[in-house]
């Protein structure tokens, strides 16, 4: 019996491929079925018009949708994928909107990226705004004839006055690789904001709200390079941030009498001129195959050397003001930043994690300080000067702890997070807080995953002080929030059990209560809690549905003293909050006509009940109800074309003492906007057609 070597087959093999002419094979018809780039050219084009059924400066917040009438919905996206990695996408949303956005990409793929985006944001802060001054939107308010009057119910001449400004943005970077592990990149920036926003004015005991202009231009430019292996990661990247304003103060007549001969002009600092440079980086090194570390850093400087703006423009009391600092001629402030933090994470065990980090914060105002004259409400001089401070904080940041991964789905996670700060002129200088924190996962039934999460968190600070370098004293018995010993304990819960295949329940509670024992004036204490649940349920391939509703309660309590000694009166707030929301989808037809409905409600009520020596009214509840529906409908006119189709109706309701019935002359020594809480009842249907290509 004979064998064939292998090695004689393949040699044999060889020849005949190089003697016979080799069969042709047609490619044409080939597809690859699993290729996850596909060449050419695709994309989206969407077509429609719209109609909004009133006006509403509140609901076209963000949305562009605040004029009642027809509009253009006009958008899509594009993309192309060529040869040697080429690609290119376009994408286009709200181009009829003043939300409109257009973004664009391209470059090749491994080598090179460039971006640009340009987008436009609307602000608005409120209908029914009226004024009696003109020239808004400029530095200097001027009042019509009639005016200085001795009330504000005396006002007339209101004219009615805009109150928001335009947000648009424009990105531009560049991306590409350079030698062996590394990349750049290069990035541009410009924000600008123009339009009005509300401010206020007084001469002594009459306020003025006041149209203030807003003209600012943001630009920022950051150049970066990073170098990348498997086990060593870095970046460094300098940033340069410059804030200008076009409108560096806005000057106003008053509309009252005035209480000191010649007080009839005054002026209002807007936001000065400054800039930001930082430099900054990262690094990843993966030390062993179980030791990770990781830190970054930053370094940066704010400067503003704006001049200054007159002590008062009364001609009796700037003929005896003391000057300015004559060195400078302007504030030249200055604040340095130092940002640093450094993480290890460690994996001595296949089922545990330790890690540890430190961070250290650092904002030192290096500005100097300088006596200033000082003008109370445009009415007499006090004799002692007042000081600029400059407040600075340096924080530093522990956290140590551990993920344990145990059988059958448990999951323990521990640890301690230290939290220390260092203030400049402030009533406390140290405070230090500490928080230990626990959390379990654990799998009890196939089905079901519960989740169980608690802390305990303790502040302490250095001895109490009494600010003295402002002309307000304080009470020495007052006690700030923010600096107080403060005692926290959280909890919560949450339980996710799947049903069925197509039915999962979540269930989830969370609670926390603060305690400011030793504050005697001031917060007192704090309690919050929070239910949510959500429900997803699949009726087959074709219809889905998700259910969400949450519950929250604050309650908060604090003490006062009009008296400004022991506490007299007291507050307690109870804040309400419900939400429900609904998500439903169908497919009528399959792969024909989809449908498809959104509902979401909310419920906000505030309650203040003040406890007094005197039998004073309480405060109105401040309530909020909004209301959404959400119908949308995509119908399959060809395997390319849609029509699609939308119809949203919102309602929101609000009650606001601060606002309702306050108008212009309501109240004698206030000039008001006559603002309203904002209430709205409106309906948006939009029709389109989508190609698709």
């Amino acid at each position: 019996m004979s064998t064939c070597n292998p090695l004689a087959l393949l040699a044999a093999l060889g020849v005949l491929g190089l003697t016979l002419p080799a069969a042709a094979v047609d490619t044409s018809e080939w597809k690859c079925e699993s290729c996850p780039y596909p060449k050419g050219t695709s994309g989206t084009l969407d077509a429609g018009v719209g109609t909004v059924g009133d006006a509403s400066s509140k609901f076209g917040d963000y949305t562009g949708l605040q004029k009642k009438g027809g509009y253009l919905a006009l958008g899509g996206n594009l993309s192309y994928r060529g040869d040697a990695g080429y690609w290119a996408d376009l994408a286009a949303a709200d181009l009829g909107l003043d939300t409109r956005s257009l973004a664009a990409r391209s470059g090749r793929e491994g080598l090179y990226a460039f971006d640009l985006a340009y987008s436009e944001l609307p602000r608005h802060f409120g209908d029914g705004a009226v004024t009696p001054f003109l020239g808004v939107g400029g530095a200097v308010l001027t009042l019509p004839a009639g005016y200085p009057v001795a009330s504000s119910a005396a006002a007339g001449g209101l004219q009615p006055v805009a109150l928001g400004f335009e947000r648009k943005r424009l990105d531009l970077s560049g991306r590409w690789v350079g030698m062996e592990h590394w990349t750049y990149r290069v990035a541009l920036r410009r924000d600008t904001r123009e339009g009005t926003r509300a401010a206020s004015g007084t001469f002594f005991s009459t306020v003025a709200q006041l149209a203030a202009p807003v003209d600012h231009v943001t630009d920022q430019l950051e150049v970066s390079a990073a170098y990348a292996t498997r086990t060593l990661q870095g970046q460094l990247a300098w940033t340069l941030s410059q804030f200008r304003n076009d409108q560096q103060s806005l000057g106003w007549t008053s509309p009252f009498g005035a209480v000191v001969p010649g007080a009839t002009r005054a002026q209002l600092a807007l936001a000065p001129d400054n800039q930001l440079q930082q430099l900054s980086g990262q690094a990843g090194w993966q030390v062993t195959p179980m030791i990770r570390a990781s830190g970054d850093f930053s370094i940066g400087r704010l400067t503003q050397n704006e001049p200054y703006l007159a002590s008062t423009l009364t001609p009796s009391l700037a003929a005896t003001i003391a000057a300015l600092p004559p060195v400078p001629a302007a504030l030249d402030g200055h604040v340095d930043l130092y940002n640093g933090s450094l993480r290890v994470t460690a994996t001595p065990l296949a089922n545990l994690r330790l890690n540890a980090s430190y961070a250290r914060d650092e904002r030192r105002n290096n500005t100097g300080s300088a006596s200033y004259p000082e003008v109370v409400t445009d009415l007499y001089i006090p004799a002692a000067a007042r000081r600029n401070t400059p407040f600075g904080i340096v924080q530093e940041r522990w956290k140590i702890g551990a993920d344990y991964r145990g059988p059958a789905g448990l999951r323990l996670a521990f640890g301690v997070d230290e939290d220390q700060r260092q203030r400049s002129y402030t009533e406390v200088v140290n405070t230090r807080e500490t928080t230990v924190w626990g959390r379990v996962r654990a799998r009890p039934l196939e089905e079901l995953w519960l989740v169980f999460k608690a802390a305990h968190a303790e502040r302490r600070h250095s001895d109490y002080g009494v600010a003295t370098w402002f002309n307000s004293q304080e009470n020495p018995l007052l006690r700030k929030f923010n600096l107080a010993k403060r005692k926290r304990a959280s909890a919560g819960v949450r339980g996710d059990y799947a049903v069925s295949d197509s039915v999962n329940v979540g269930l989830g509670a969370d609670y926390a209560d603060d305690d400011y024992g030793e504050s005697l004036v001031g917060l007192a204490r704090a309690r919050s809690a929070n239910l949510a649940a959500d429900l997803a349920v699949a009726f087959g391939e074709q219809t889905q549905l998700t259910l969400f509703a949450q519950g929250e309660r604050v309650d908060s309590r604090q003490a006062g003293s009009q008296a400004f000694a022991a506490p007299d009166w007291s507050a307690r707030t109870r804040d309400r909050f419900e939400v429900f929301g609904l998500t439903l989808k169908h497919a009528a037809i399959p792969d024909k006509l989809d449908i498809g409905a959104e509902l979401s409600t909310s419920r906000a009520r505030s309650e203040v009940t003040m406890a007094t020596l005197a039998a004073d009214p309480q405060f109105p509840d401040a309530k909020t109800a909004q209301d959404s529906v959400r119908l949308w409908a995509s119908y399959k006119l060809q395997d390319n074309l849609s029509l699609t189709g939308q119809l949203r109706y919102e309602s929101l309701t609000t009650q606001d003492w601060r606002l309702d019935g306050v108008l212009p002359g309501t109240i004698a020594n206030l000039l008001a906007f006559g603002t309203q809480a904002p209430r709205y009842h409106l309906g948006v249907l939009q029709l389109g057609l989508r190609y698709r290509f």
